[in-house]
């Protein structure tokens, strides 16, 4: 199994990131800050002015460690890795699935089935652990009619017709998702999903959230052998991750969701850490920014028995481990893609 390395997050404006032998060197201001030995990182994730010396990138490209850059609200810019890897018969049976509508809207049903069932396990514990809560009645109206959606699911329907039900399923969902918020109500309030821009700060965390995801659900793809651009379900778009965007949606509700709903109502977050531009946008500090960048390597720290291969996996791995089983489905090692279902 593979093992679960570090993400730097780079969050500091100005610093300058530079190689120093096998390690990774943090210097701001002219003064070294940090330095973390290559071999322990799985990808860099930089935010706003951070600039990365050309030596450094030549070395995480030859050790598959990717660079993200963002901007310093979390919004995805670019990405720096190494040369493509992986067998290239299997890329190639990826291009060709991917090109057959038939085999498509199989994987994307397999995809959607997962993402739909673990939104509904998410809702249905938020009605169990706050039975009293006034949305509770709601929660449980939106779980009946996830479970109604994912049986509607069946081998003959069509790929539109799995990202119609998809959509469905998505607006059911995010229609009852402020009565999973328990804690700070008056400041944080879940309208609808805004995403360019967030507009409030509900919204601000889960676009950073997922943007976290999609940067491993692309490591992922590429680390056994997939192109992280031709998806399934999302399909192809220049300088769209279209199957790491795939993958993150079984992710999301346990993964992102969760950590979400638990920062808020754990209030690890507070209202004073987001702010509202002229534009509308809601954005984070540094200080939120830096207490969801720890809460988040944390989590993926947890492990959990994964219901597939009946092994414990750190959740961090768990986007490591559906690449490699839907790198199995293509190989023709498995007769279907078995998506992530939390239990």
């Amino acid at each position: 199994m593979k093992r679960l390395l570090n993400t730097l997050f780079v969050t500091t404006q100005g610093a300058y990131l530079a190689k120093d032998g096998e390690t990774v060197l943090v210097r701001i201001e002219k003064e070294d800050r940090l330095r973390v030995p290559i071999h322990t990182l799985g990808g860099i994730v930089c935010f706003g002015q951070v600039n990365c010396s050309p030596w450094l990138m030549n070395l995480c490209a030859e050790r598959g460690v990717f660079i993200s850059f963002l901007s310093e609200h979390g919004r995805f810019l670019a990405r720096v890795q190494g040369p493509v890897s992986g067998n290239v018969l299997l890329r190639r049976e990826h291009y060709r699935r991917a090109d057959d509508p038939e085999s498509s809207a199989g994987i994307a049903r397999s995809i959607v089935t997962g993402k739909i069932l673990n939104s509904r396990t998410v809702l249905m514990r938020g009605a169990r652990d706050h039975p009293d809560a006034p949305g509770a009645s709601a929660l449980e109206a939106a779980s009946v009619s996830l479970a109604r959606i994912v049986t509607s699911l069946d081998t003959s329907v069509p790929l539109d017709v799995v990202r119609g039900r998809e959509g469905e399923a998505a607006s059911i969902y995010f229609g009852s998702f402020d009565a999973l918020i328990v804690a700070q109500k008056d400041a944080f309030i879940f309208r609808e999903r805004s995403r360019r821009p967030p507009l409030d700060p509900v919204n601000a965390l889960l676009s950073f959230v997922y943007t976290l995801l999609v940067h491993d659900a692309a490591a992922a793809c590429e680390g056994v052998g997939l192109d992280p651009a031709v998806g399934f379900l999302h399909r192809d778009r220049p300088g769209r991750p279209g199957l790491a965007l795939d993958l993150m949606e079984e992710l999301r509700a346990f993964l992102a969701d969760r950590l979400v709903l638990s920062l808020i109502n754990r209030q690890q977050v507070a209202p004073r850490g987001f702010t509202t531009t002229e534009s509308g946008a809601v954005i984070m500090d540094d200080s939120t920014r830096k207490e969801v960048l720890v809460a988040w390597q944390k989590r993926k720290q947890d492990e959990i028995l994964h219901p597939f291969i009946n092994e414990k996996v750190a959740i961090g791995l768990l986007p490591h481990v559906q690449a490699l089983l839907l790198a199995r489905h293509l190989r023709g090692d498995l007769d279907a893609y078995p998506p992530f279902i939390w239990k």
